[in-house]
C-alpha cells in the first residue's frame, strides 16, 4: 500500500491529521480523543449526540473507548513518516525502506530485501519516493552515464543511439566523484566564507558593544555635567543677586545722604529767603545796612547745593563684576564640553620607508613636498612607485583626528588606507582602490575619492586647512574644513578589516609644481 493511501486510512476525519490517542464510538468510527470531545462539547444541551461521520444518534453522551491497536499503528506511522520512504510491500503496517529497486520501481524493507532478486538488471539504490527520476524519460532505462556537454544523466541507449553519441560521456561513478570534489572545494570555500562572516559578525558585535559603552559613558558625563552646570548656575545666581543687592544698597545709601544734604540746604535757603524778604520790606535804613550777608562762594554757603549729573547716575550699578562672573560660567561650560566630546589629537609622523621617488620629507617628518628631482632612496617592497607616503603609525581601533594643510597650487590627496594597498600599478593611488579613502584638491576644487569613483564636494576653495576624523568602530572617515565654525565636507562609511594609516599623495601640473602637504599640531576642537 502506498504511503499516501496508508496516511488516508490513519487520518482523523475531524482534524485530517494522523490519529492522536484514537478512540472508537459504538458505531465503529474512530477519531482523535481531543477532536471528538470538542465535538461532543458543542452538541451538549442540544437534546442528544451524534457521530461526526455517520450521524448515528446517541441519547446520552457516548463513552469513548480507546483503540489500542490503531494507536500503535498510528505511532509506528509517525515514526516511519519522519524517517522517510516506506516499504512498498508492507501493506498491513508502515515499515521504513532501506533500499529501492530501479527496475521494480519499489522500495524495500529489510525483510523484503532478503527475498528480492539479485540479478544485474535489478539495480538497488538509496530509498527514494520518486524512482522515475532515476530512469531515462525517453528510453525508460536506468540512468548509467553522465553527459558533460549537456550536463545531464543519460541511459545506455542515449549514449549509443541518441543525441549524445558524439558527446563527452563518463560513468555516473566518475562524474559523481568529480562533482564530489567540486562540492568539497565549494564546501571549503563556503566554510572559509562562513569563518570570515563569523569574524565579521564578532567584529560587529564588538563594535556594537563599544558603541553602547561609549554612549553610556557619554550619557553619564552629560548628566554629571548638567548637574554641575546647574549647581554653577545656582551659585552664579546667588553671587550675581548678592552683587546687585550690595551695589543697590551702596547706591541708595549715597543717594539718601545726598537727599538729606539737599533738604538741609533747602531749609537754610528758605530761611535766608524769608530774612531777605523781610529786609526788603523794612523802612529802617540802619537795619538794612547793618545786615551781614554770607558770600555764596564760601564753603558752607547754602547756595552751594550738591548736584548730580546724568553721567554720575549711570555708575550707580556697575555691570563689570556681573559680566566677569558670567564669563567664568561660560569658560566652565566650554571646558567640560571639550572634555566630553573632544579626544586628544593623534600625533602622526611620515614614514620615509614608504616614500615615493619625487617626495621630499621634512626633518621633523611632518611635511611632504613634490620635487622634480628623484630621490636616491633604496628600492624596497614598502615604497610606492607614485608620489605617495603613509604615516608611521597605524590606527586599528578608537577615535582619532589630525589636522593637515595643503598647498594652494598643484594637486594633492589626503586620507587613509590599509597597509596592504598596492605599491605599484595603476590602482596604488589612494582613492583609486577599495583599500583607501581620500579627499583630493585639484584646480581649485575638492572631491572625495574611493575605489576609483570621485564625488565633488561643496567647499570654500580658498581654505586649505583640513581636519580628518576617524572612528574605527563606527566605520567612518570624515573630512572637515577648519573654518570658524568647522565645516563638514564628506564622510565615508565602511566596515574596516585592517589597521589604517594616514596617507598623502602629491601631484603637479604644467604651471605649478610646488605641491605640498603637512601635518599640523592639532587644536582642541571636536569633530561633529
Amino acid at each position: 500500500m502506498a504511503s499516501a493511501d496508508l496516511r488516508d486510512e490513519l487520518s482523523c476525519s475531524i482534524c485530517l491529521e494522523v490519529y492522536t490517542d484514537p478512540v472508537t464510538l459504538r458505531c465503529g468510527h474512530n477519531f482523535c480523543r481531543g477532536c471528538v470531545e470538542r465535538v461532543m462539547d458543542t452538541q451538549e444541551g442540544a437534546g442528544g449526540y451524534s457521530c461526526p461521520d455517520c450521524r448515528t444518534r446517541f441519547m446520552a453522551r457516548p463513552v469513548l473507548q480507546g483503540n489500542v491497536t490503531l494507536n500503535h499503528i498510528a505511532e509506528r506511522y509517525h515514526t516511519t513518516e519522519k524517517s522517510g520512504v516506506l516499504c512498498t510491500y508492507c501493506i498491513h503496517a508502515p515499515v521504513s525502506a532501506v533500499r529501492s529497486c530501479l527496475l521494480c520501481e519499489a522500495s524495500l524493507c529489510p525483510d523484503h530485501l532478503k527475498v528480492h532478486s539479485t540479478s544485474p538488471e535489478h539495480v538497488l539504490c538509496d530509498p527514494s519516493t520518486d524512482l522515475t527520476t532515476r530512469k531515462c524519460t525517453v528510453h525508460k532505462k536506468i540512468l548509467e552515464y553522465y553527459c558533460s556537454d549537456d550536463s545531464t544523466c543519460i541511459c545506455v541507449s542515449c549514449r549509443l543511439e541518441g543525441q549524445h553519441r558524439e558527446h563527452r560521456v563518463e560513468s555516473l561513478d566518475q562524474a559523481t566523484e568529480k562533482k564530489r570534489r567540486q562540492l568539497f572545494q565549494l564546501l571549503q570555500q563556503l566554510t572559509s566564507n562562513n569563518s570570515q562572516m563569523e569574524k565579521s559578525f564578532q567584529g560587529l558585535e564588538e563594535r556594537k558593544r563599544r558603541v553602547c559603552d561609549r554612549a553610556a559613558w557619554v550619557k553619564k558625563e552629560v548628566s554629571d555635567t548638567i548637574v554641575e552646570v546647574r549647581r554653577q548656575l545656582e551659585d552664579l545666581e546667588r553671587r550675581v543677586l548678592e552683587e546687585v543687592s550690595q551695589q543697590e544698597e551702596r547706591a541708595l545709601r549715597t543717594i539718601s545722604d545726598l537727599i538729606r544734604q539737599l533738604e538741609r540746604t533747602k531749609d537754610e535757603i528758605s530761611k535766608k529767603r524769608r530774612r531777605i524778604e523781610a529786609l526788603c520790606h523794612t523802612t529802617d535804613h540802619v537795619t538794612i545796612l547793618q545786615e551781614q550777608l554770607s558770600n555764596p562762594s564760601q564753603p558752607g554757603d547754602p547756595n552751594e547745593a550738591p548736584m548730580m549729573d546724568d553721567r554720575s547716575s549711570q555708575d550707580d550699578l556697575s555691570m563689570e563684576p556681573i559680566s566677569t562672573t558670567l564669563h567664568t560660567l561660560s569658560d566652565f561650560i566650554e571646558s567640560v564640553v571639550k572634555g566630553i566630546y573632544t579626544p586628544e589629537p593623534t600625533d602622526l609622523t611620515l614614514d620615509v620607508a614608504t616614500c615615493g621617488d619625487n617626495i621630499i620629507v621634512s626633518d621633523n617628518l611632518k611635511e611632504a613636498s613634490y620635487s622634480k628631482i628623484k630621490s636616491t632612496l633604496p628600492k624596497t617592497p614598502q615604497r610606492f612607485e607614485c608620489n605617495q607616503i603613509l604615516s608611521r603609525q597605524s590606527l586599528a581601533s578608537g577615535t582619532h583626528y589630525w589636522d593637515v594643510e595643503g598647498s594652494a597650487s598643484g594637486m594633492w590627496r589626503v586620507g587613509v588606507c590599509y597597509p596592504s594597498v598596492a605599491r605599484t600599478g595603476t590602482t596604488q593611488l589612494i582613492g583609486s582602490n577599495d583599500k583607501s579613502w581620500a579627499l583630493e584638491y585639484f584646480i581649485g576644487e575638492y572631491s572625495a575619492a574611493h575605489n576609483g569613483e570621485e564625488i565633488s564636494v561643496d567647499q570654500d576653495v580658498s581654505q586649505h586647512r583640513l581636519r580628518i576624523c576617524l572612528d574605527y568602530e563606527a566605520g567612518q572617515v570624515s573630512f572637515y574644513q577648519r573654518t570658524d565654525p568647522i565645516r563638514h565636507l564628506h564622510t565615508f562609511s565602511a566596515l574596516f578589516s585592517e589597521p589604517l594609516h594616514a596617507a598623502f599623495w602629491l601631484g603637479w601640473d604644467n604651471t605649478n609644481t610646488d605641491s605640498w602637504v603637512k601635518i599640523e599640531e592639532c587644536e582642541q576642537a571636536g569633530c561633529s
